[in-house]
């Protein structure tokens, strides 16, 4: 019989990252017996060559899985993480494959691209299905010759990089309506890896809330405040459409507005109107303004808001 597997360290963004991607889930779990699926698929598909294919809603923290792959992957090279609908529609092949000296009225030289960025290395294409699809044409001829043709070169550099691409779409749907390529579709199918939704993964959800509220308390030197167990079922009740971003910005409005040692679910601004959040558009502002009134909050705030301005300064 196998020992069980011990349980992935929490994942999180690097203080030094610079990744190009701006907008993330900045932690991962593997409480939820859902999350334990991901970790063992992850330890399968890791020191594998194969190309990774994650599909998960928005927010679920598919980077921050990604950046797992390549570190049990051992790959020498460099994990580089690029945005496909933040590419340049005019400049995206140059930006992905380099150029060669004389290719643009730009600085003179050449680029190697986030493929040669990525040589040795993983190359994350998050949002692959936005890629245009003549650029996903190229895309596949670099991944199956392994070699990169850059713009205005004559010759091909060969080039190592492992892909783990994400998407938020049914890539055969896409495929379907003409959108996606099939042959990168089939190039990617056998190392798909479904991050499930928050929401579908509870058992994840307090411990995540635990670790974002020390780390803004920490950030805000505020004490940190315990969860009431009323305010534990309506996190674990609530369907997170926002998954771990939201997930975090309620810990954080939370941890601003409630006066004590305690957290309530009137704390809670739920984007999606759940109970004790306010309503359907969250907290309003009477309802905002009824907490900051409360003993010891607008002196909490007026003090965290000079403390931000000096920083600012």
């Amino acid at each position: 019989m196998n020992a069980p597997h011990a349980p992935l360290p929490l994942l999180t963004f690097p203080d030094a990252d610079k990744s190009p991607l701006s907008i993330r889930a900045k932690a991962l779990v593997f409480f939820d017996p859902r999350s334990h699926q991901v970790r063992d698929e992850v330890e399968r598909l890791a020191p594998l060559p194969q190309p990774v294919l994650i599909h998960g809603e928005t927010g679920t923290g598919k980077e921050l899985l990604a950046r797992h792959i390549h570190r049990a992957s051992e790959r020498p090279g460099l994990f580089v993480a690029v945005s496909c609908s933040a590419l340049s529609r005019n400049y995206a092949e140059a930006e992905l494959f380099g150029y060669a000296p004389g290719a643009h009225n730009g600085p003179v030289g050449s680029r190697a691209g986030w493929f040669g960025s990525a040589n040795g290395g993983t190359l994350y294409l998050d949002e692959i299905a936005d890629l245009p699809l003549s650029l996903q044409h190229k895309l596949l001829r670099v991944l199956q010759e392994r070699e990169v043709l850059r713009v205005g070169a004559r010759e091909p550099v060969p080039v190592d990089v492992r892909l783990v691409a994400a998407t938020s779409l049914d890539l055969v749907q896409a495929v379907r309506a003409g959108k996606f390529l099939e042959g990168l579709q089939q190039y990617l199918h056998d190392g798909n890896l479904t991050l499930p939704p928050l929401r579908e993964r509870v058992g994840d959800i307090l411990p995540l809330a635990e670790y974002f509220l020390g780390v803004h308390a920490q950030r805000l030197e505020l004490p940190v405040p315990q969860i009431a167990s009323d305010t534990q079922q309506a996190l674990e009740s609530y369907s997170w459409p926002g998954n771990i971003r939201e997930l975090e910005n309620v810990i954080h409005f939370a941890l601003l507005v409630s006066p004590d040692e305690e957290i309530r679910p009137e704390h809670l601004n739920f984007s999606g109107g759940a109970a004790g959040a306010g309503g359907e558009g969250g907290i309003d502002a009477e309802a905002l303004e009824q907490l900051v009134r409360q003993p010891g909050v607008e002196a909490q705030l007026r003090a965290l808001l000079q403390r931000l301005e000096r920083e600012r300064s």
